[in-house]
């Protein structure tokens, strides 16, 4: 379903596998973020090995090198670039997990489908590392990455939020910009003030606001949660390259998405919602029958505008 409305609860239309997913991720994930104590064990977690994995260098070529201190990552399709032009994939994670193997699974997949190298900055994660600096490597690799031609920008959960402030950073400082920006599920406005996730939050078996509210904290450290260099909702979104965003109705990030669409195209901007009933966060990652279809689309995309 796209640019539609949805029906009144959330989780209509969800295939059978989606169900099941959505209920070990109430389970299993979900108790990270329902209270505020929660959120901060999370933040105070140790960080995973953002190192790429076997199973991707194994049958592709990755080159690595440093960035403002930050390792980045450059990943080459299975068979050899085949198309001019870049693309630069910021992770996920709240801004408090590494990389994992379900991002760079669609990093192998966003390379071949592309036929163009990938960009993958490891940037640093709260509380030791903040937003602003963030933003400046991501604005920072995607200069770099137009060395090679037109560059394509994306995104997930935390890094789809981190997309668009490099995306908005760049227009401003007359830096080379991305042809294309696709995100998905992002976390755009770390107030989570939209009264719209009210009647979604019962529902999102993964997310929940107590818990991101002292991450949030921390990533922006003396910036006020709604300043435009953390929270892109609260910038200018005109002058945006085409804008793509995939979510799902039991996600949180569902009412800012559609925020964001009604606000790029009240600035001129061109941009597409890909809404899928019943799916949960970042459904194009996730191994049921509507997250690769969307995961086709998304690589299809991808493929069309860079």
């Amino acid at each position: 379903m796209s640019d539609a409305a949805t029906a009144t609860d959330p989780t209509t239309g969800a295939s059978w596998q989606t169900r099941v997913l959505c209920l070990f991720l109430r389970l299993a994930k979900r108790r990270r973020w329902t209270t505020a104590a929660a959120g901060e064990r999370t933040l105070a977690r140790a960080k995973g090995d953002p190192t790429p994995p076997r199973s991707l260098t194994r049958h592709r070529e990755v080159t690595t090198r440093t960035v403002a201190g930050f390792a980045v990552h450059r990943v080459l399709p299975r068979s050899g670039v085949r198309e001019r032009g870049a693309v630069v994939y910021l992770h996920g994670g709240a801004y408090v997990s590494e990389i994992v193997s379900q991002h760079w699974s669609l990093v192998a997949d966003l390379a071949d489908a592309t036929g163009r190298p990938v960009h993958v900055p490891i940037y640093g994660l709260a509380p030791q590392h903040g937003a602003l600096e963030a933003r400046a490597l991501a604005s920072r690799v995607v200069a770099e990455a137009a060395a090679e031609g037109p560059v394509h920008l994306l995104g997930d959960s935390a890094g789809g939020g981190l997309a668009l402030l490099a995306a908005q950073h760049l227009r401003d400082t007359d830096g080379p910009r991305p042809v294309g920006i696709t995100v998905m599920a992002p976390w755009v406005d770390l107030t989570m003030a939209n009264p719209g996730i009210d009647e979604i939050e019962p529902y999102d078996p993964w997310l929940a606001r107590p818990g991101l509210r002292p991450v949030a904290a921390a990533w922006a450290g003396d910036v006020p949660l709604e300043d435009p260099r953390l929270s892109p909702i609260h910038g200018d979104l005109a002058g945006l390259p085409p804008i793509t965003v995939h979510v799902g109705t039991r996600d949180i990030t569902l009412a800012d998405s559609r925020l964001l669409r009604d606000r790029v195209r009240a600035a001129g901007g061109t941009v597409h919602l890909d809404e899928v009933p019943g799916s949960p966060h970042v459904h194009p990652l996730l191994p049921t029958p509507e997250g690769r279809r969307a995961r086709a689309r998304l690589l299809a995309g991808v493929g069309g505008v860079a």
